[in-house]
């Protein structure tokens, strides 16, 4: 079988039967109105729905069924929106050109009044923001521009909210990018800061080497008062010494006068024994002399079996008078004294050498402990 294809007569004879011709542009027809009645809104936006111009309502998220061919459809983005504001050119209050550039966050609260009380919103919020941007930095001088981008944020973002409020839209945040300075602006500031920056090192410099002379001074004089209250000590041990050796002459000179006043009293006894006549007469002093000589010959330092003689220690009166029983403690002190001082100083100086302040004031004393002034003895030879 031969397969069967319409040909130019058969199409002319469909055009020419007027039924057909009406059924296939009616069904048109239902096409195009299907689809002008269905809109369909997307989750994030607001579609403002007007009738022969006149507005209806806002269309929700979804499917929505509107009059064909009389309806017009406007869709706004409900969320959060970036706007960039062009670089602007403005002179700060103390007369220095400067450029700017900024962006604002937006979002569409209320969509009617977007639509119906401003021509394209983001055309509006955009230019407003050029004009806020250039009075803002206009009215500061061109320190604070560099350096307080916080308050410029905050100024234009106050000053764009109330009118934008009137058109639905909220101003969430604006972040001024950059501010930059004029060329011969810029170069000033550079030679400010290398001046400033010179400055401080000489400051510093002149701070650390007087901090580096007071200490020393400090230590010097911590060092001379170690010094001083050395041969202060010293001092008081030699003192102690010629006292002893002062005291110990005296008595050897004593003893030894005491034993030259008994030997001659020995030979004069032995020249009278010589005599014929048997009664003498003695001095009461040669009795005491020779009597404190037997004591001393008899029971003071020969032991009992005779063999080995012994130094007489000092008596209470005599070491309390020449200081025998102070001087270890003199030393003990000393020592004492000098261990903590040295091992305060080295602990200072570790400090030092390791940066620390060890907050010393130049003026202040230096509070160190020196050992009581012993009140030195008197010297004398015994009353016996």
């Amino acid at each position: 079988m031969s397969e069967f294809v319409p040909g130019p007569l058969q199409t002319q004879s469909v055009l020419e039967d007027p039924l057909l011709l009406i059924g296939a542009v009616g069904l048109l027809l239902v096409v195009i109105t299907v689809w002008q009645m269905v809109e369909i809104v997307d989750a994030y936006d607001r579609a403002a729905l007007t009738v022969f111009g006149e507005y209806r309502k806002l269309l929700e998220p979804g499917l929505n069924i509107v009059p064909p061919f009389v309806s017009r459809i406007y869709t706004f983005d409900m969320r959060t929106q970036t706007l960039d504001v062009p670089q602007q050119e403005a002179i700060t209050r103390d007369n220095s050109p400067v450029t700017a550039d900024a962006v604002v966050y937006i979002r569409v609260m209320n969509a009617k009044r977007a639509f119906l009380e401003v021509d394209d919103y983001q055309r509006a919020v955009s230019n407003l923001a050029q004009t806020t941007l250039r009075a803002v930095i206009g009215d500061m001088e061109l320190d604070d521009t560099l350096s307080r981008r916080e308050m410029i944020n905050e100024r234009i973002r106050t000053e764009l909210d109330e009118p934008t409020d009137e058109w639905g839209i909220r101003v969430e945040s604006v972040e001024v990018r950059e501010v930059t300075p004029s060329a011969g602006v810029k170069g000033a500031m550079e030679e400010q800061t290398s001046a400033e920056r010179r400055r401080r090192a000489m400051i510093l410099e002149a701070q650390g080497e007087r901090r580096s002379a007071v200490e020393k001074a400090e230590g010097d004089k911590q060092s001379n008062i170690i010094r001083a209250q050395g041969e202060k000590q010293s001092q008081i041990l030699e003192s102690q010494g010629d006292a002893i050796s002062t005291v110990l002459r005296a008595r050897s000179a004593e003893s030894m006068g005491e034993r030259a006043v008994i030997d001659k009293g020995m030979e004069t006894l032995a020249e009278i024994g010589q005599g014929e006549s048997t009664t003498f007469v003695m001095p009461q002093e040669l009795t005491s002399l020779v009597g404190r000589y037997g004591k001393h010959l008899s029971g003071s330092d020969v032991k009992k079996n005779g063999s080995e003689l012994d130094s007489l220690e000092f008596d209470d009166e005599t070491r309390e008078l020449i200081g025998l029983d102070d001087i270890a403690d003199i030393i003990g002190e000393i020592d004492e004294q000098a261990e903590m001082d040295v091992e305060a100083m080295e602990q200072q100086a570790q400090a030092i050498k390791e940066g620390q302040d060890v907050g010393m004031d130049p003026d202040e004393p230096i509070t160190m402990s020196e050992t009581d002034d012993e009140p030195e003895p008197e010297l004398g030879s015994d009353s016996e």
